[in-house]
Protein backbone atom coordinates (compact mmCIF):
# COMPACT_ATOMS: atom_id res chain seq x y z
CA UNK A 1 0.00 0.00 0.00
CA UNK A 2 1.53 3.39 -0.93
CA UNK A 3 2.15 6.08 1.62
CA UNK A 4 -0.74 8.47 2.10
CA UNK A 5 -0.82 12.03 3.25
CA UNK A 6 -3.62 14.40 4.19
CA UNK A 7 -3.99 17.97 5.23
CA UNK A 8 -7.06 20.07 5.83
CA UNK A 9 -8.14 21.61 2.55
CA UNK A 10 -9.05 25.24 2.10
CA UNK A 11 -12.69 24.23 2.26
CA UNK A 12 -12.20 22.74 5.72
CA UNK A 13 -10.71 25.80 7.37
CA UNK A 14 -9.04 29.14 6.96
CA UNK A 15 -5.75 30.38 8.34
CA UNK A 16 -7.15 32.96 10.76
CA UNK A 17 -5.64 31.88 14.08
CA UNK A 18 -6.74 34.80 16.27
CA UNK A 19 -8.79 34.81 19.46
CA UNK A 20 -12.49 35.63 19.15
CA UNK A 21 -11.95 38.67 21.41
CA UNK A 22 -9.08 40.00 19.28
CA UNK A 23 -10.93 43.14 18.11
CA UNK A 24 -12.22 43.86 21.62
CA UNK A 25 -8.72 43.62 23.09
CA UNK A 26 -7.46 45.93 20.36
CA UNK A 27 -10.08 48.54 21.24
CA UNK A 28 -9.32 48.28 24.95
CA UNK A 29 -5.64 48.87 24.25
CA UNK A 30 -6.40 52.04 22.28
CA UNK A 31 -8.53 53.36 25.17
CA UNK A 32 -5.64 52.92 27.60
CA UNK A 33 -3.24 54.58 25.14
CA UNK A 34 -5.43 57.70 25.04
CA UNK A 35 -5.63 57.77 28.85
CA UNK A 36 -1.86 57.41 29.24
CA UNK A 37 -1.18 60.01 26.53
CA UNK A 38 -3.56 62.51 28.15
CA UNK A 39 -1.93 61.90 31.54
CA UNK A 40 1.53 62.30 30.02
CA UNK A 41 0.63 65.65 28.39
CA UNK A 42 -0.96 66.97 31.59
CA UNK A 43 2.12 66.08 33.64
CA UNK A 44 4.69 67.37 31.16
CA UNK A 45 2.84 70.64 30.44
CA UNK A 46 1.88 71.17 34.08
CA UNK A 47 5.38 70.41 35.30
CA UNK A 48 6.89 72.81 32.77
CA UNK A 49 4.48 75.61 33.72
CA UNK A 50 4.90 75.19 37.48
CA UNK A 51 8.57 74.26 37.57
CA UNK A 52 8.13 70.70 38.83
CA UNK A 53 10.85 68.44 37.46
CA UNK A 54 9.26 65.49 39.29
CA UNK A 55 6.01 66.02 37.38
CA UNK A 56 7.87 66.22 34.06
CA UNK A 57 9.86 63.09 34.89
CA UNK A 58 6.71 61.13 35.71
CA UNK A 59 5.12 62.31 32.47
CA UNK A 60 8.12 61.10 30.48
CA UNK A 61 7.94 57.80 32.37
CA UNK A 62 4.29 57.52 31.38
CA UNK A 63 5.32 58.01 27.75
CA UNK A 64 7.34 54.77 27.81
CA UNK A 65 4.20 52.84 28.76
CA UNK A 66 2.14 54.65 26.13
CA UNK A 67 4.77 53.65 23.55
CA UNK A 68 4.69 50.00 24.63
CA UNK A 69 0.89 49.99 24.51
CA UNK A 70 1.01 51.57 21.04
CA UNK A 71 3.19 48.66 19.95
CA UNK A 72 0.53 46.24 21.25
CA UNK A 73 -2.31 48.12 19.52
CA UNK A 74 -0.47 48.21 16.19
CA UNK A 75 0.24 44.47 16.45
CA UNK A 76 -3.47 43.82 17.01
CA UNK A 77 -4.39 45.96 14.01
CA UNK A 78 -1.79 44.46 11.68
CA UNK A 79 -2.69 40.88 12.65
CA UNK A 80 -6.38 41.61 12.06
CA UNK A 81 -5.93 43.38 8.71
CA UNK A 82 -3.56 40.75 7.32
CA UNK A 83 -5.23 37.67 8.80
CA UNK A 84 -6.13 36.39 5.31
CA UNK A 85 -2.86 37.40 3.63
CA UNK A 86 -1.55 34.27 1.83
CA UNK A 87 2.04 35.40 2.43
CA UNK A 88 1.65 34.26 6.05
CA UNK A 89 1.61 30.48 5.69
CA UNK A 90 0.25 29.94 9.19
CA UNK A 91 -1.63 33.19 9.67
CA UNK A 92 -0.80 36.23 11.77
CA UNK A 93 -1.51 34.78 15.21
CA UNK A 94 2.10 35.22 16.35
CA UNK A 95 2.17 38.99 15.88
CA UNK A 96 0.88 39.38 19.41
CA UNK A 97 3.71 37.20 20.72
CA UNK A 98 6.25 39.22 18.75
CA UNK A 99 4.84 42.46 20.20
CA UNK A 100 4.79 40.91 23.69
CA UNK A 101 8.44 39.89 23.33
CA UNK A 102 9.42 43.40 22.21
CA UNK A 103 7.41 44.96 25.02
CA UNK A 104 9.11 42.69 27.54
CA UNK A 105 12.50 43.90 26.30
CA UNK A 106 11.35 47.48 26.94
CA UNK A 107 10.23 46.49 30.45
CA UNK A 108 13.60 44.89 31.16
CA UNK A 109 15.38 48.09 30.06
CA UNK A 110 13.10 50.16 32.32
CA UNK A 111 13.95 47.85 35.23
CA UNK A 112 17.67 48.33 34.59
CA UNK A 113 17.32 52.12 34.47
CA UNK A 114 15.25 52.22 37.67
CA UNK A 115 17.69 49.88 39.41
CA UNK A 116 20.70 51.95 38.34
CA UNK A 117 19.13 55.21 39.51
CA UNK A 118 18.04 53.63 42.81
CA UNK A 119 21.54 52.34 43.56
CA UNK A 120 23.02 55.74 42.68
CA UNK A 121 20.60 57.50 45.04
CA UNK A 122 21.29 55.00 47.81
CA UNK A 123 24.91 56.17 47.93
CA UNK A 124 24.13 59.80 47.05
CA UNK A 125 20.72 60.65 48.59
CA UNK A 126 18.79 63.58 47.13
CA UNK A 127 16.28 65.87 48.79
CA UNK A 128 12.69 64.70 48.31
CA UNK A 129 9.84 67.17 47.88
CA UNK A 130 7.13 65.12 49.58
CA UNK A 131 4.42 67.71 48.83
CA UNK A 132 4.89 67.10 45.09
CA UNK A 133 6.08 63.49 45.02
CA UNK A 134 3.18 61.93 46.96
CA UNK A 135 0.33 63.39 44.84
CA UNK A 136 2.15 62.41 41.64
CA UNK A 137 2.62 58.84 42.87
CA UNK A 138 -1.04 58.71 43.93
CA UNK A 139 -2.26 60.03 40.58
CA UNK A 140 -0.05 57.54 38.74
CA UNK A 141 -1.51 54.71 40.80
CA UNK A 142 -5.09 55.78 39.96
CA UNK A 143 -4.31 55.98 36.23
CA UNK A 144 -2.70 52.54 36.22
CA UNK A 145 -5.51 50.91 38.21
CA UNK A 146 -8.07 52.36 35.78
CA UNK A 147 -5.97 51.17 32.84
CA UNK A 148 -5.68 47.67 34.31
CA UNK A 149 -9.44 47.51 34.81
CA UNK A 150 -10.04 48.54 31.20
CA UNK A 151 -7.61 45.95 29.88
CA UNK A 152 -9.12 43.31 32.14
CA UNK A 153 -6.69 41.63 34.52
CA UNK A 154 -8.71 38.40 34.36
CA UNK A 155 -8.94 38.14 30.57
CA UNK A 156 -6.96 34.90 30.36
CA UNK A 157 -9.37 33.10 32.65
CA UNK A 158 -12.20 33.40 30.11
CA UNK A 159 -11.31 31.24 27.16
CA UNK A 160 -13.17 31.31 23.92
CA UNK A 161 -14.93 28.15 22.76
CA UNK A 162 -16.13 29.31 19.36
CA UNK A 163 -13.08 29.56 17.14
CA UNK A 164 -12.28 25.94 16.40
CA UNK A 165 -13.44 23.87 13.49
CA UNK A 166 -16.58 22.18 14.60
CA UNK A 167 -15.19 19.17 16.46
CA UNK A 168 -17.30 17.48 19.07
CA UNK A 169 -15.70 17.43 22.48
CA UNK A 170 -14.24 14.09 23.54
CA UNK A 171 -14.57 14.10 27.29
CA UNK A 172 -12.18 11.16 27.59
CA UNK A 173 -9.36 13.57 26.82
CA UNK A 174 -7.56 15.55 29.46
CA UNK A 175 -9.13 18.94 28.76
CA UNK A 176 -6.73 20.67 31.09
CA UNK A 177 -4.12 20.08 28.42
CA UNK A 178 -5.82 19.76 25.04
CA UNK A 179 -8.64 22.31 25.07
CA UNK A 180 -7.70 25.97 25.55
CA UNK A 181 -4.83 25.23 27.89
CA UNK A 182 -3.80 28.37 29.78
CA UNK A 183 -0.52 28.69 27.88
CA UNK A 184 -2.12 27.79 24.55
CA UNK A 185 -5.00 30.25 24.83
CA UNK A 186 -3.09 33.11 26.42
CA UNK A 187 -3.00 36.40 24.53
CA UNK A 188 0.58 37.49 25.17
CA UNK A 189 0.03 40.85 23.49
CA UNK A 190 -2.67 41.72 26.02
CA UNK A 191 -0.61 40.09 28.75
CA UNK A 192 2.29 42.44 27.95
CA UNK A 193 -0.02 45.47 28.07
CA UNK A 194 -1.43 44.35 31.42
CA UNK A 195 2.09 43.71 32.78
CA UNK A 196 3.11 47.26 31.83
CA UNK A 197 0.28 48.90 33.77
CA UNK A 198 0.39 46.34 36.59
CA UNK A 199 4.12 46.82 37.18
CA UNK A 200 3.67 50.57 37.15
CA UNK A 201 0.81 50.27 39.65
CA UNK A 202 2.89 47.99 41.87
CA UNK A 203 5.82 50.39 41.75
CA UNK A 204 3.47 53.29 42.54
CA UNK A 205 2.30 51.48 45.68
CA UNK A 206 5.90 50.80 46.71
CA UNK A 207 6.85 54.42 46.06
CA UNK A 208 3.94 55.72 48.15
CA UNK A 209 4.86 53.43 51.04
CA UNK A 210 8.51 54.42 50.79
CA UNK A 211 7.72 58.13 50.68
CA UNK A 212 5.38 57.91 53.67
CA UNK A 213 8.01 56.08 55.73
CA UNK A 214 10.73 58.49 54.62
CA UNK A 215 8.59 61.50 55.60
CA UNK A 216 7.41 60.02 58.90
CA UNK A 217 10.76 58.71 60.18
CA UNK A 218 13.31 60.58 58.09
CA UNK A 219 14.39 57.36 56.36
CA UNK A 220 15.56 58.84 53.07
CA UNK A 221 17.18 55.51 52.26
CA UNK A 222 13.71 53.97 51.94
CA UNK A 223 13.17 55.69 48.59
CA UNK A 224 16.12 53.99 46.79
CA UNK A 225 15.41 50.69 48.56
CA UNK A 226 11.85 50.77 47.24
CA UNK A 227 13.26 51.62 43.80
CA UNK A 228 15.49 48.53 43.87
CA UNK A 229 12.58 46.32 44.95
CA UNK A 230 10.42 47.80 42.19
CA UNK A 231 13.16 47.18 39.59
CA UNK A 232 13.40 43.53 40.69
CA UNK A 233 9.62 43.10 40.42
CA UNK A 234 9.57 44.59 36.91
CA UNK A 235 12.59 42.51 35.85
CA UNK A 236 10.96 39.30 37.12
CA UNK A 237 7.75 39.89 35.16
CA UNK A 238 9.70 41.02 32.09
CA UNK A 239 11.91 37.93 31.97
CA UNK A 240 8.89 35.67 32.49
CA UNK A 241 7.24 37.29 29.48
CA UNK A 242 10.46 37.04 27.45
CA UNK A 243 10.72 33.34 28.29
CA UNK A 244 7.13 32.53 27.29
CA UNK A 245 6.95 34.61 24.11
CA UNK A 246 10.45 33.60 23.01
CA UNK A 247 9.48 29.93 23.25
CA UNK A 248 6.45 30.55 21.00
CA UNK A 249 8.46 32.53 18.44
CA UNK A 250 10.98 29.66 18.28
CA UNK A 251 8.16 27.09 17.83
CA UNK A 252 8.96 25.17 21.00
CA UNK A 253 6.51 22.42 21.90
CA UNK A 254 3.81 24.29 23.87
CA UNK A 255 2.50 21.39 25.97
CA UNK A 256 4.38 18.15 26.68
CA UNK A 257 1.31 16.57 28.29
CA UNK A 258 -0.65 17.21 25.11
CA UNK A 259 2.10 15.44 23.16
CA UNK A 260 1.73 12.45 25.48
CA UNK A 261 -2.04 12.42 25.02
CA UNK A 262 -1.69 12.58 21.24
CA UNK A 263 0.76 9.69 21.26
CA UNK A 264 -1.48 7.59 23.49
CA UNK A 265 -4.47 8.23 21.24
CA UNK A 266 -2.66 7.36 17.99
CA UNK A 267 -0.90 4.27 19.40
CA UNK A 268 -3.93 2.89 21.24
CA UNK A 269 -4.60 0.29 18.48
CA UNK A 270 -1.01 -0.81 17.89
CA UNK A 271 0.06 1.93 15.48
CA UNK A 272 3.27 3.90 15.92
CA UNK A 273 3.59 7.69 16.00
CA UNK A 274 7.03 7.97 14.41
CA UNK A 275 7.22 11.75 14.21
CA UNK A 276 5.32 14.65 15.75
CA UNK A 277 5.70 18.41 15.48
CA UNK A 278 3.48 20.59 17.65
CA UNK A 279 3.61 24.37 17.81
CA UNK A 280 1.43 27.39 18.61
CA UNK A 281 -0.14 29.27 15.70
CA UNK A 282 -1.87 31.91 17.82
CA UNK A 283 -3.86 32.24 21.05
CA UNK A 284 -5.93 29.08 21.43
CA UNK A 285 -4.68 27.55 18.16
CA UNK A 286 -2.09 24.81 17.69
CA UNK A 287 -0.59 23.33 14.55
CA UNK A 288 0.53 19.70 14.33
CA UNK A 289 2.29 17.46 11.79
CA UNK A 290 2.10 13.74 12.50
CA UNK A 291 3.76 10.79 10.80
CA UNK A 292 2.07 7.48 11.64
CA UNK A 293 3.29 3.94 10.93
CA UNK A 294 0.00 2.13 10.59
CA UNK A 295 -0.53 -1.51 11.50
CA UNK A 296 -4.09 -1.53 10.17
CA UNK A 297 -3.91 0.54 6.99
CA UNK A 298 -6.24 3.25 8.29
CA UNK A 299 -6.60 6.37 6.17
CA UNK A 300 -5.41 9.82 7.29
CA UNK A 301 -9.05 10.85 7.66
CA UNK A 302 -9.61 7.99 10.09
CA UNK A 303 -6.71 9.20 12.25
CA UNK A 304 -8.04 12.72 11.98
CA UNK A 305 -11.33 11.48 13.39
CA UNK A 306 -9.48 9.85 16.29
CA UNK A 307 -8.00 13.26 17.12
CA UNK A 308 -11.30 15.15 16.80
CA UNK A 309 -11.47 15.71 20.55
CA UNK A 310 -8.26 17.73 20.56
CA UNK A 311 -10.07 20.93 19.65
CA UNK A 312 -7.04 23.19 20.00
CA UNK A 313 -5.51 21.53 16.89
CA UNK A 314 -6.55 24.14 14.35
CA UNK A 315 -4.16 23.04 11.59
CA UNK A 316 -3.46 19.30 11.31
CA UNK A 317 -1.32 17.44 8.76
CA UNK A 318 -1.16 13.63 8.89
CA UNK A 319 1.16 11.30 6.97
CA UNK A 320 0.42 7.55 7.10
CA UNK A 321 2.85 4.74 6.20
CA UNK A 322 2.40 1.01 6.45
CA UNK A 323 4.49 -0.76 9.06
Amino acid sequence: MPDSHADRSAADHNHVFLRADHARNEQRTWWVIWICTAMMLIEVIGGSLYGSIALVADGLHMSTHAGALLLAALAYRYARKHADDPRFSFGTGKFGDLAGFSSAIILAMIALLIGFEAVRRFFAPVTIDFAQALPIAGLGLVVNVVSALILGLGHDHHHDHGHHHGHDHDHDHDHDHDHNHAATGRDNNMRAAVVHVATDAAVSVLVIVGLLLARAFGWLWMDPVVGIVGALVIASWAFGLIHDTGAILLDMTPDRKLVRRLRETIEADGDELSDLHLWRLGPGHLGAILSVRSATGMSPDAYRQKLAGFTSLSHLTIEVRMR
